[in-house]
Order: C-alpha cells, then sequence, then structure tokens
C-alpha cells in the first residue's frame, strides 16, 4: 500500500481535533454508537470532543509504550502496523487482527494491547456494547501532538477539491492462514488423499457420515486438524519462488469477509507400455484452478483442463470402444470425449466446477459439473466416480444421528442410435441417500436411484424433484418401463478405531417367487460388497490396509430401453466394469511426511460377450444393451457366463508430495495387467501389459486404468 496514503490515513485520526473540515479518524469504529468508550482522562466529554480524546489516549498510550526492536532501530525500520481491536462490554482491550511485516512488530502490539488497562465500554441506547477500531502505527513512532502537527501542515497544503480518495487503499488484507481448510468447499476426491484422514473420520462414537463423498473441509475439520497437517509439512524456504512451489497457493488473497486463491495445475507423465507399437505413452495436462469464499455461507471452485495424451494399448483400445456418435475416436473413461491428436494420441478437455450455499448446519446446496461417490469401499456399487463429469445439483441435510444426501444429475447418451439432428440425447437421474447412525459402532444406509428419460417431452419429470419420496411407485405409475429404478443398502460397522468393516447391497429387479424356487433367474438383478480397512495396521502409523470383494450379477444396471441404463457417456455410473463380474482387490497406502507409497492388487472374472455370427448373445455384462434382447437364457444364469476371462492387476505408485496446498506430486507408477479370455475374438484377446511411468501431478481426482 502507498505509504504517503497509510500516512494520511492516520494523520486524519486526530486531525477532527483542530480541523472539522478534514477530520477522518483512522481509529475506525467498525459501527455508530451513541458513546465512545471512556478513557478517565476523557470524563465529561461528549459528543466529537470524547471521540477525539478517545483517539487521542489510544495513541498516547501506543507511542509510550510500543518498543521497536533493535534490529529495526538500527536499520531504521519505516512502515506501517495496522492493528484491529476492540473494547468489548467490560472495557477490556481485545486484539482481533493484526498485519505487520514483520512478525516481532505483529507480537510488539499484541503485547501493548494487552496492556491497556480497563475502561468504560462504548454504550447504545445506553446500555454497554462492544465497539471495534483499526489503528495504524506508523514507525517511527509519533505522538498525538507530532500527528495533529502534521495534519494541520497537511490541510494547509491540500485543497479541498484536491482531498484524495482511499476507499481502495483503507481495505484491509489480512494474512492468508489458509481459511479453504475450515470452509464448506469440497475436498478434491483422491483414495490415495483421503487414505490420510479415513482413520480419524472412522473413529468409535464419531457423528459422520463417510459414504457420500467429496467431503467438505469443514465436516472433516472436526476430526482431522488438515491446516496443522499442512503447517507440519511446510519446508522453510524465504524466496517468493520457494514458497510458491514448496507451500502456498501461487496468487492467495484474504479479506475481511472473503478469501481467493488461483493455482495452475499441471499432469505431465511419460511412460512405456509392452502393448503399445509406439515408443512412449504420455500425459500433457495444463489447468488453471480457481476457488474462494464470499463470507462464512457460500464458496466455490472451478478447474479447467487442456490435455494431450497416448495410453497403455489396453486403454487405448477401451477408450476408442466407447466412441460417441459424430466421428470422435474415442471416449477417455474417466475424462469425456475426446478428439484424435497428430495419429496416434488423443486430444480431451475437462471442466468441473462446484458452488456451494449452507445456510445453516443442517442444510448446505451444492452446484455442479463434476462426479459424487456413495460407499467406503475403493469401489461403489450405488453411485461411482469412474464415468465423465456431469452436471448435478445436490441437497445434503445433517441432523441428529442422519445425513441425507439428494443428487440430481443431468446425463448424456452419446450413442448413433439416439442422436438426433448431431444433438446426444439428454437422460436424467435422481438419487436419495440416506445414512443413519445407530450406534456408536454401526452405521446403515439406504438408496434409491431412478433414470428417465425426456420421452414425450417429458423433461425433467417433476414427480422426481420431490426430496422424499420412494422413486419406485412413482416411476411406475409415471407410464410402464418409462424409467429404470434401483435400491441400495449400505453398512458399516467399526469394530474398534482401527478396523472397520463396510459393505453394500444393490437391487436392481428382485424377483422373490425366482429366489425361492432357487434357479437363477435372470430377474435377480443384484450386486454387494464386503470389504474391510485397517487402519494404522500392524501398528505402523499412517499404515492403511484394505480388502474388498465386488460381485454383480448379470443384467444390472441395464434396462429393456438401452437409454435409460444406468450410464453416461458410454460409461457406468455403478461400477466401472457394468454387470457379470466378481473381483478381489488387495489396498496398501502409507505416508510419512511427504513420502508416499501405494499399491493395488485385482483379481476378477468377468463375463463379456462374444459378438461373434456364431455367438451374438448378450449375457449381461455390457449394460448398453437391452436385457430384453438376445438373453440365452432366463434360468440358470450365473457371474461368469459368456465369454469367461480372467482379470489380475497389480498397480504400485509412490513418489514425493511437492506442494500440500495443490498435491502436487513427483511420482513412478507400475502396472502389470493380465487379460484372459476363454475365446479369443476381434474385440476380446489376451492381452499382457506392462505400463511403466513417472511424472507431475496434481492428484485432484480419481483416474481409473483398472479395467
Amino acid at each position: 500500500m502507498n505509504k504517503f496514503f497509510l500516512s494520511l490515513v492516520f494523520i486524519f485520526s486526530f486531525l477532527t481535533v483542530f480541523s472539522q473540515q478534514y477530520g477522518n479518524s483512522s481509529v475506525q469504529p467498525g459501527f455508530a454508537s451513541e458513546m465512545f468508550p471512556v478513557f478517565p482522562n476523557c470524563e465529561n466529554l461528549e459528543g466529537k470532543k470524547l471521540e477525539s480524546c478517545f483517539y487521542k489516549e489510544v495513541q498516547d498510550f501506543v507511542f509510550n509504550n510500543f518498543q521497536v526492536p533493535e534490529n529495526l532501530k538500527q536499520n531504521n525500520y519505516k512502515g506501517v502496523v495496522k492493528v484491529l481491536f476492540e473494547v468489548n462490554v467490560d472495557g477490556e482491550f481485545k486484539i482481533i487482527y493484526v498485519s505487520a511485516s514483520n512478525d516481532e512488530l505483529s507480537e510488539e502490539a499484541k503485547r501493548v494491547f494487552g496492556k491497556f488497562p480497563k475502561i468504560k465500554p462504548s454504550t447504545f441506547n445506553g446500555k454497554p456494547t462492544y465497539s471495534k477500531y483499526t489503528i495504524a502505527i506508523d514507525l517511527p513512532l509519533k505522538s498525538s501532538e507530532q500527528l495533529a502537527a502534521e495534519a494541520l501542515a497537511a490541510s494547509e497544503i491540500l485543497k479541498p477539491t484536491e482531498k484524495p480518495m482511499t476507499e481502495l487503499d483503507s481495505i484491509v488484507y489480512k494474512k492468508y492462514n489458509n481459511p479453504e481448510f475450515e470452509s464448506h468447499l469440497n475436498i478434491p476426491f483422491s483414495h490415495s488423499y483421503y487414505a490420510q484422514f479415513d482413520g480419524a473420520m472412522n473413529q468409535v462414537g464419531s457423528n459422520n457420515h463417510t459414504a457420500s463423498k467429496p467431503y467438505t473441509y469443514e465436516e472433516v475439520s472436526k476430526y482431522y486438524n488438515l491446516k496443522a497437517v499442512n503447517q507440519s509439512l511446510q519446508k522453510n524456504v524465504s524466496s517468493w519462488l520457494g514458497r510458491k512451489w514448496w507451500n502456498e497457493n501461487m496468487v492467495q488473497i484474504q479479506g475481511e469477509d472473503y478469501w481467493f486463491s488461483l493455482n495452475p495445475i499441471v499432469d505431465l507423465q511419460m511412460g512405456k507400455a509392452s502393448d503399445l507399437d509406439a515408443s512412449y505413452t504420455y500425459v500433457n495436462t495444463r489447468a488453471l484452478n480457481f476457488r474462494g469464499g464470499l463470507g462464512k455461507q457460500i464458496n466455490f471452485t472451478t478447474t479447467f483442463f487442456e490435455s494431450q495424451g497416448r495410453f497403455a494399448g489396453y486403454f487405448n483400445d477401451y477408450a476408442e470402444s466407447l466412441k460417441p456418435s459424430g466421428g470422435n475416436p474415442a471416449i477417455v473413461p474417466g475424462i469425456g470425449i475426446a478428439k484424435r491428436f497428430k495419429t496416434d494420441a488423443y486430444d480431451f478437455p475437462l471442466a468441473d466446477a462446484n458452488i456451494t450455499f449452507a445456510p445453516s448446519k443442517i442444510f448446505d446446496l451444492q452446484l455442479g459439473y463434476g462426479r459424487n461417490f456413495i460407499g467406503d469401499g475403493y469401489r461403489s456399487l450405488l453411485e461411482g466416480d469412474g464415468a465423465s463429469p456431469y452436471p448435478y445439483f445436490k441437497i445434503n441435510t445433517k441432523f441428529w444421528k442422519i445425513k441425507y444426501t439428494n443428487t440430481y444429475m443431468w446425463l448424456k447418451d452419446v450413442r448413433p442410435d439416439v442422436t438426433e439432428e448431431r444433438t446426444y440425447a439428454t437422460k436424467f437421474m435422481a438419487n436419495h441417500y440416506l445414512s443413519w447412525n445407530v450406534s456408536n459402532r454401526l452405521n446403515l444406509g439406504f438408496f434409491e436411484s431412478v433414470v428417465w428419460t425426456n420421452s414425450n417431452n417429458r423433461g425433467f419429470d417433476i414427480n422426481f424433484v420431490n426430496p422424499i419420496i420412494f422413486y419406485r411407485a412413482v416411476e411406475f405409475g409415471s407410464s410402464s418401463k418409462s424409467g429404470n429404478a434401483l435400491l441400495g443398502l449400505t453398512g458399516k460397522y467399526k469394530w474398534n478405531n482401527s478396523i472397520n468393516l463396510y459393505t453394500q447391497f444393490l437391487i436392481d429387479e428382485f424377483s422373490v417367487s425366482d429366489v425361492g424356487a432357487g434357479n437363477q433367474s435372470w430377474k435377480n438383478k443384484f450386486g454387494f460388497q464386503l470389504g474391510a480397512k485397517y487402519f494404522n495396521a500392524f501398528n505402523v502409523k499412517d499404515l492403511l490396509i484394505q480388502v474388498e470383494m465386488n460381485r454383480v450379477r448379470p443384467y444390472v444396471y441395464s434396462h429393456s430401453a438401452v437409454i435409460t441404463n444406468y450410464g453416461h457417456n458410454n460409461q457406468s455410473v455403478g461400477h466401472q466394469w457394468g454387470g457379470n463380474f466378481k473381483e478381489l482387490i488387495l489396498i496398501g497406502r502409507y505416508h510419512k511426511g511427504r513420502l508416499f507409497a501405494d499399491a493395488k492388487f485385482t483379481v476378477g472374472t468377468r463375463g463379456l460377450d462374444f459378438d461373434t455370427a456364431q455367438d451374438s448373445f448378450n449375457y449381461g455384462g455390457n449394460i448398453y444393451k437391452s436385457y430384453d434382447e438376445k438373453r440365452p437364457y432366463d434360468t440358470g444364469v450365473k457371474i461368469g457366463q459368456g465369454n469367461k476371462t480372467s482379470v489380475f492387476i497389480a498397480d504400485v505408485q509412490g513418489g514425493y508430495l511437492i506442494n500440500p496446498m495443490t498435491n502436487l506430486k513427483l511420482f513412478g507408477s507400475f502396472i502389470y495387467r493380465n487379460f484372459d479370455p476363454t475365446q479369443e475374438t476381434a474385440t476380446t484377446f489376451k492381452q499382457n501389459t506392462s505400463w511403466f511411468s513417472i511424472g507431475l501431478r496434481s492428484d485432484i481426482f480419481n483416474w481409473y486404468f483398472d479395467y
């Protein structure tokens, strides 16, 4: 801030003593009051005289007690210390905030204000009240008489018409103290990052709800001190570049009722894959993230990504199997539609955004473009984050032992069959998830979802907007097979503070009579998940061990009308593998300071279609096929039917956290994948892949490569 104007602000603090024409004190009250606080020397004064006396007493006390550090005196230091303080209802001086370029000056200001004597408080309508003021302390120190003399001199030089405007200069900037860590902003959902505070969030007796993700910083900060952990990771660097590289946001601003941060985001990878003819794989992502808060109730974030890349052969093949109508060659799983880049790579832009309004402790409302996740596991059968981002509106309601989450989504079907006039088909999804902490150890969750489309200009059906409703009944009443309703149950049991057990059960369609008959009917479309987490495993701090089993029967997530399946952009919104599979996952995660290591092993069996002239049946793995067409069996339906395929994936990653504010990591990763179908076809064939990569990545969302 311009030193002249800072001095001018302080000069005006005491000009009222000598001149009504230029009176404008820098010891400024936060609000109007009937009477200023009263020092003993100001007794029996009223109005402007009392105000001026108060300012003079504050200035003189500071002048007589403030001790400039010796090293600053020797260097003839010049500057300003700004202090925001209050006089409370008991007449005590309390510092609210200090702005100083030197920590010693800040501490000295706190010491001086701690010595102020108790005085008569401010009054409003005759009753004591607190009052708030700011003071700018010029260094070298000046008495009230010196300031008054300078003010008179300034009044002789400045004509009234030349009085400068100081609105911009009077804006108070605070030292940035990482306000995002206590805000309602969503914490970017990364399994690796969430593992750091997963144990703290799952202590026996805690009344929080861990299944609905992403979390907000405000939710996590009650159980895990994010700000303190960030502080413990700070490197002792003094240069601007060093601070920005290791510790801080690139741009960070904090004021009285707002804060903003701006960061460049990168994902720069280079690797080699054994199943790729090209000499190397790569990802080249440049992005910009802007986030902030307005008051305590509104927070927002937005990120724009521009990326090019080439992946291992199996991942490129899968991306191209998802290609949309319109000529683009692929959909990169979890990202979106990709254009061709050069001859053998992809260009895949991405954006996500979220604005949160928290009007009370009970409600928060979110409008966003991104992904959501329901569950305590690595996978979710109910709502996963493996598909492309989508627009959504979410309502979180928290009270007693309950958290109730309503999510409304706008999805796309990009197949040629439903594309009209170069426009993709729109469909809609509404989810309810009620989480209930039954006891200190047991949590139960109840889930329902419905997918519908714009048939007969139905649009966003108002029948499904009601946040408290049974979708199955409404879907049936809207018209036969007009929508696709799913139900789910979740459970979590905290064995102790180290071991958690969790489960999910998904019901797509369920025929009680067929279950009783024991004939494995195709109608019994359900899936389940069982898992366990071991925090601080084997008494090793910050070591997490997780084991998880998922089984999903054939035809789950599919529907008679393909457009109303449980999918978006040719990807499943539930488990990424679709239907007709079983898998076992073992995960280990460890971090110490800025070092981290993750290892994940997946063993699975999938039942895929042959899609040949000899066998074109739908065996229930591909959710983008109608379950009413080419179904080979009505009974005897088993997981793995069709082209039974064994899958083994090992994924090991380790590295170093460079900047905690952006979760920027230097890493190396190795993926080994063995894909072994019973019968090789044009689209399904044996692959054995070793894929090594190194890179620099801001780990701010889950990017799954285990297909």
